[in-house]
């Protein structure tokens, strides 16, 4: 009988990813609905790059260590 495993490393990216999603659509609400008072530099759009690039590496983590590969 063989046993198989699931890599942490799927479900940590497969969370960045989920979490990288939700600080991306923050980012893209507040793109769209801007705060009457802006912080300093909230012309960079933080959550946007933030956001991006957690959605990217989620992704990367998620696909080369999914479950099922060879």
């Amino acid at each position: 009988m063989e046993r198989h495993s699931i890599s942490i490393w799927f479900f940590v990216g497969a969370l960045v990813f989920v979490y990288g999603l939700l600080i991306l659509g923050s980012g893209l609400w507040e793109l769209g609905h801007p705060e009457p008072t802006p912080v300093v530099l909230s012309q960079l759009h933080v959550a946007i790059w933030w956001g991006a690039g957690m959605v990217s590496l989620g992704l990367v983590y998620a696909i080369k260590y999914r479950p099922g590969r060879e």
